[in-house]
Formats: structure tokens, C-alpha cells, sequence
């Protein structure tokens, strides 16, 4: 007869639920963390009485006392200035890292033009990602921790030991940037990688457009296309974590070249490419992706009849994927980013109609479209997310563990 959980094992997952409660939720009574959690107050007493000790969180009175009579339920509040993860995203065109506090708030950020359309050498891209990192540690408290860091990157990336496989649009395959970054940091505490879209999606699902849906597909545009999958809300990785890779789902048989290989792709007939040729733009050079695609999206706003032929044809395609992806999976939510949020935001007449001949009518009735609420960061908040897994999985052993190798956390 297999044993259940130890009393340990419960205080674990219980200290572990109460942070990551007011990590997504922000600052709570503990009055409203013993309803939401399920527990008795002296319970929620306890576990907060660790976290405080351990740094985590910080009890404090109402900012803003109600009207109820008798002593205020204290206020329990993550430590963001104490506790922190650095967030790295590597994009085509654009290098960003933030340090991100306990909370999710973004303390302070860095980021670099990087021209990243031809081959990349990855120990000049780790010089200075690690460079920018390194300046926002230096402005961190004296007292102030990482907990983790983690790598958003636009390409195919190994579950277990998180090499990137292929980066088609950054031509690097077969490298641990995230083994090379953490060398280079030397901060105690690893950098995990995993592939854009699915820390968009991630991002979105605890913080923007995603809350409280737990089946959605998140689609991710910079120079190419990607997607993440969240299901029974937890993100869908297939066998090696490559699970997402919508942007090479054929739409287009005999259609245009794609970077992997294949014609007619997700990403060859919707990416920024396809859509500065179809528009006639291919000079619009010295521009970010997402600037490009905005200029045109603003073109055809003013009336550029090329312009919106090139949206219309773009958002057919668009459409045709949604609409796959819809029949597949009945998410209720698909959410637009990067460049695709400005490209549907210019189609969507496009993409709502085209979703309305090919999707299926029970799969497509509820599903709601939208774009992404946390704009141009939606990757690097991803990253951040992902980083801080390991704190809100177990936060006292993390913490013990970083702040002395060698000691065990007590009663672990």
C-alpha cells in the first residue's frame, strides 16, 4: 500500500501555494488567504510566520482599514525588492533583460538593438546578455536575492537539457546558451531556456489576456511564428518540449518558402516578410520588426490600398491556422503577440470570417479572439515566470539552498 504524503510534504506544498497565491494575486489578508486556500487561520498564521522569516514576505496592517469592526486581518505581501529573477528574451532584432521582484514587478531593465538575421556567434550573443545582466545585479539591495533565471528563445528548444535545437530565424542550433550565461553570471542559480511562444503563453495565461482560461493558444509573431498551448491549464510540451511549433503547420500546399525547410507554412505566409513584400515595404530597413509591421498596419489604416491587400491576403492565411488550431484543440481563448497582434488587429475582419468558414461550429462557438495584454514584454514577463518556478514549487528550500549550498533547510 503506497504511503500518502508526509506532514512535510504537506507544509511543502502548502508553503508553496501561499506564495505563489501572492505572487500572481498580489498582496492578501490572511483572512482571504485562509478562504481561498482552504485553510484554518492559525494554519495560514504558521506558513506565513515561515515566509516572513525566510524573506519571502513581509505581514504588514491595511494600507486602507474598512469598516469592519475589531482588529484588521494583516496584509501579506511579497518581498519584491528582496527577491528577484533576472528575465532574459532574445529576439531577432531586440536583446531584453529585466530583473524581476517577487510579484511579478519589473524592477529595472536593459535591453540592446541586436541584428540577429544572419548567423550569430553564441558567445558574443552571452557577452551581452550577460553584460546587461550583470549592470542590473550591481543596482540590486545589498540583502536582495535571485531566485532564479531563464531564457526566452525563438526556436526549438530540449526539454532536460534545455539545448536549442534550431533557431532558424538566428541560425544557432545545437548550443546551451543557458549553461554558457549562467558561467558567465556566476550567480549560484541556473539559466533555464525554453522557446518564446511558450513563455508568451505562460506570461499571458497567469498575467494578461488569459486569466481564469485554461485552455488557450497563444501565437507569437517576430520575424517568424510560434505558438504555446496551454491545456486543463498547464502548458503542453509533447515528449521533448517541442510542442508549439504552429508556425510550421502547413496552411498554404505549394505556398511560399519557409526557413525550416517546407513551403507554405504558418510563418511563410504570415510572417513580417511575407507581409513587407506583399505590401510593396521590403525598403523599410533600419526599423524593428514590430515597427515595420505597425508602419504597415498604419498605412492601410490610412487608406493604402496595397497596404490593406496585403493585410487582407496575410489574414487569410492567419485565419486558416486560427482555425486549425481551433478544430484541434477548442481552446477558449487564442490570443495574438508580437507582430501578430498589430497584423491582427489589422485582419481581423480577415481572420473572423475565414475562422468562421473553415473552423467547426462547435469548437469555434464559444472561442473568444483576442490580442495580448501585456504588449511587446509578453515573452520577457514569460521568462520571468518560468524562473521563478523553482521558489514557488518549494520556497524554503530554494532559499537555503542559494544562501548556503551545503545547508538544508530545517525539518526538509
Amino acid at each position: 500500500m503506497k504511503a500518502g504524503p508526509s506532514q512535510e510534504d504537506i507544509r511543502r506544498h502548502n508553503l508553496g501555494t501561499l506564495l505563489r497565491y501572492v505572487h500572481v494575486r498580489g498582496p492578501a489578508s490572511r483572512a482571504t488567504l485562509a478562504e481561498s486556500l482552504g485553510l484554518n487561520r492559525s494554519t495560514i498564521m504558521a506558513l506565513t510566520a515561515d515566509l516572513t522569516a525566510a524573506g519571502l514576505v513581509r505581514e504588514e496592517l491595511p494600507r486602507s482599514p474598512g469598516r469592519r469592526a475589531g482588529r484588521p486581518s494583516l496584509v501579506v505581501r511579497p518581498e519584491s525588492t528582496r527577491v528577484y529573477v533576472l528575465a532574459f528574451d532574445v529576439g531577432v532584432d531586440r536583446l531584453a533583460v529585466a530583473r524581476v521582484g517577487l510579484g511579478g514587478v519589473v524592477l529595472d531593465r536593459r535591453e540592446s538593438p541586436h541584428e540577429g538575421r544572419g548567423p550569430v556567434e553564441p558567445a558574443e550573443l552571452v557577452g551581452t546578455l550577460a553584460g546587461l545582466a550583470r549592470s542590473l545585479v550591481r543596482k540590486a539591495g545589498r540583502d536582495a536575492v535571485c531566485v532564479g533565471a531563464a531564457l526566452a528563445f525563438p526556436g526549438i528548444v530540449r526539454r532536460g537539457d534545455d539545448v536549442i535545437r534550431f533557431g532558424p530565424n538566428l541560425r544557432v542550433g545545437d548550443v546551451t546558451l543557458g549553461d554558457m550565461l549562467s558561467r558567465r553570471l556566476a550567480l549560484g542559480v541556473p539559466v533555464a531556456v525554453a522557446n518564446d511562444a511558450n513563455m508568451g503563453a505562460i506570461a499571458e495565461h497567469e498575467r494578461g489576456a488569459g486569466v481564469g482560461c485554461d485552455d488557450m493558444v497563444y501565437l507569437h509573431g517576430d520575424v517568424g511564428v510560434g505558438g504555446g498551448i496551454i491545456v486543463g491549464g498547464r502548458l503542453l510540451g509533447g515528449q521533448d518540449g517541442y510542442g508549439g511549433e504552429v508556425g510550421h503547420m502547413g496552411v498554404n500546399p505549394g505556398g511560399r518558402p519557409c526557413s525550416c525547410g517546407a513551403r507554405g507554412c504558418l510563418e511563410s505566409e504570415v510572417g513580417e516578410r511575407t507581409l513587407l513584400t506583399l505590401a510593396g515595404r521590403a525598403d523599410l530597413t533600419g526599423m524593428t520588426s514590430r515597427e515595420a509591421v505597425r508602419a504597415i498596419v498604419d498605412a492601410a489604416d490610412r487608406g493604402d490600398v496595397v497596404a490593406r491587400d496585403a493585410l487582407h491576403q496575410v489574414g487569410t492565411w492567419l485565419g486558416r491556422g486560427v482555425a486549425n488550431l481551433v478544430n484541434i484543440f477548442n481552446p477558449g481563448l487564442v490570443v495574438f503577440g508580437g507582430t501578430l497582434r498589430d497584423v491582427y488587429l489589422g485582419s481581423a475582419a480577415q481572420v473572423r470570417s475565414v475562422l468562421a468558414t473553415e473552423g467547426m461550429a462547435a469548437p469555434r462557438e464559444r472561442v473568444r479572439l483576442r490580442t495580448a495584454q501585456l504588449g511587446d514584454d509578453t515573452t520577457l514577463l514569460g521568462a520571468a515566470e518560468f524562473a521563478f518556478a523553482d521558489v514557488l514549487e518549494d520556497p524554503l528550500h530554494v532559499l537555503a539552498r542559494l544562501r548556503d549550498p551545503e545547508e538544508e533547510p530545517v525539518n526538509s
